[in-house]
């Protein structure tokens, strides 16, 4: 599992974020874009009749050529060889809309450009809320924490949960919560097994809460701008915040954890008899590894010499590790659960693939 962030660490930024971010609900025809010469884009907003100037993230440039349903491709080339035709073609879309958009921001720059029906789960009230539930787990230990620019990880496991797959080699219950403040995915809760021989993560697709960040349309009682300071918005999802101990403790349940356990156990019996080049190949048309991942999937499988199904998935999680974006490094922890869950037909494609 790839390592982040002390817990004490993702505590500090939760609370420096805390005091440097606020939600505006406003008009379009309130917003006004503007690009430098050096390229970085701006927005503009009129509060309270005070044009106040945010910088643009990444994120927020694709999501706003989204909403405007411009191509992110050609929104990237005005900005980086006409930026007056860009700041026209914004602007001009900007003005002719009468709806409302959640402009999400942090240290003065617009990091999330949303529906004023975006639901805010925000990652201090979840972190508030779910690690004293966390900490209550026996023999519990946080494996790996991190906050990346698009969402909030929490992975922990309980040692007291074990079960071996073959002789020595024993996996752990574990549970990860992760949430995304910008629009980038759910709130969710899913149970993990964690592998001790070579510390290798993996994401279970089944028995999940997820929460969508969709609600009622914010800001509609009158036509000017609003801003949400986090201490008014903390209370809205108490209620929701108190299911997740359920979940958790049901991730981390014995019952669960054998389940998810022997599903992985049962991909010891799958052979791989084809060529296995092709069958990292296949796996990489389907679930679009690029030609490093399946490089380096494949050198995973050849070291471990563990021609199987179960070689197979734990050559994805393990080379997890050695992804520098966290957020790509779990998503391949979550592709090992998603390969635990196969039929026999799908796994045929993989397994004989010549």
């Amino acid at each position: 599992m790839k390592s982040g962030r002390t817990l004490v660490s993702l505590a500090q930024e939760l609370e420096r974020q805390l005091h440097s971010k606020k939600d505006l609900i406003v008009p379009s025809q309130l917003v006004h874009h503007s690009t430098g010469d050096d390229g970085q884009t701006h927005i503009i907003v009129n509060e309270a009749g005070n044009p106040v100037r945010y910088g643009v993230t990444p994120l927020a440039r694709r999501q706003l050529a989204d909403k405007l349903k411009i191509p992110h491709a050609y929104f990237e080339r005005m900005r980086e060889e006409q930026p007056v035709l860009l700041d026209r073609n914004v602007n001009t879309w900007l003005q002719s809309e009468d709806d409302r958009r959640m402009l999400r921001t942090l240290d003065g720059q617009v990091r999330a450009v949303l529906s004023d029906r975006y639901r805010r789960l925000d990652n201090f009230d979840l972190a508030e809320s779910v690690l004293p539930i966390l900490q209550q787990l026996p023999d519990v230990r946080f494996e790996s924490v991190e906050l990346t620019e698009t969402r909030m990880y929490l992975k922990c496991i309980t040692s007291r949960l074990t079960y071996e797959m073959a002789p020595g080699d024993v996996v752990q219950a574990g549970v990860v919560i992760s949430n995304s403040e910008v629009g980038q995915g759910t709130l969710s809760v899913q149970p993990l097994l964690y592998r001790l021989v070579c510390r290798n993560g993996l994401i279970a697709a089944d028995r999940s809460l997820r929460k969508t960040h969709v609600g009622r349309s914010l800001g509609t009682e009158d036509e000017g701008l609003q801003v949400y300071q986090d201490d008014t918005l903390r209370a809205d999802d108490k209620a929701f915040f108190l299911k997740v101990r359920d979940v958790v403790q049901a991730a981390v349940s014995e019952a669960s954890f054998r389940q998810t356990a022997q599903k992985l156990q049962k991909t010891l019996k799958i052979p791989l008899v084809g060529d296995p080049v092709k069958t990292v190949e296949v796996l990489a048309q389907r679930y679009t590894l690029n030609d490093v991942e399946r490089s380096g999937v494949l050198r995973h499988l050849i070291t471990e010499g563990e021609l199987s199904g179960y070689g197979l998935v734990n050559a994805v999680t393990h080379y997890s590790q050695e992804i520098d974006d966290y957020d790509r490094a779990t998503e391949f922890e979550a592709l090992g659960g998603k390969l635990i869950e196969l039929g026999t037909a799908e796994w045929k494609g993989l397994a004989e693939a010549i």
